[in-house]
């Protein structure tokens, strides 16, 4: 196998907390179309189903979304799924400090220039030049990634 394509570290969602941002989106709706059906003005009740009908759509969203994973390659991050994220060569700095603007339990990825944007809820965001990865993943799996994209990247830049 090529170096360039090998598999350093695949990271998935952790059930719990999976299940756990599930529950609670569901419990939001559910609160939200309970509140449409009491006794409030026309224009609340629309608002708070059409709020309800939004974080649904989010929940079924994040059901999906984190069925993926992350694929960390010497040479790409990727999804399990095969959409890129950033190619390694992009990657200005890795950002785990705790003022860093990152989802939870993750970390935050600057890149040199722009190549799009996107969002997997509960495992990635990407916009402009920041990908922000975490949220279901555990802290540890996450950790791990970090370093290794770090440590690719000390190695990147020494060899230039």
């Amino acid at each position: 196998m090529n170096d360039d394509t090998e598999v350093l570290l695949e990271i998935s969602p952790s059930p719990m907390r999976r299940w756990m941002a599930l529950f609670c989106l569901i419990g939001l709706a559910v609160l939200l179309v309970t509140l449409a059906i009491g006794d409030v003005p026309d224009l609340w009740r629309l608002f708070f189903v059409l709020l309800g009908a939004g974080v649904l759509w989010a929940g079924n969203r994040l059901r999906i979304s984190t069925t993926d994973g992350l694929v960390l390659t010497r040479d790409k991050l990727s999804t399990k799924s095969g959409r890129l994220l950033a190619q390694i060569d992009n990657v200005e700095t890795v950002e785990r400090g705790v003022f860093a603007f990152k989802p939870s339990n993750g970390f935050l990825i600057r890149l040199k220039t722009s190549d799009g944007n996107g969002w997997s809820p509960g495992l990635w965001w990407k916009t402009g030049r920041k990908i922000g990865v975490g949220g279901t993943l555990s802290g540890g799996q996450s950790r791990s990634l970090a370093d290794m994209m770090s440590m690719l990247l000390v190695e990147r830049d020494s060899d230039a």
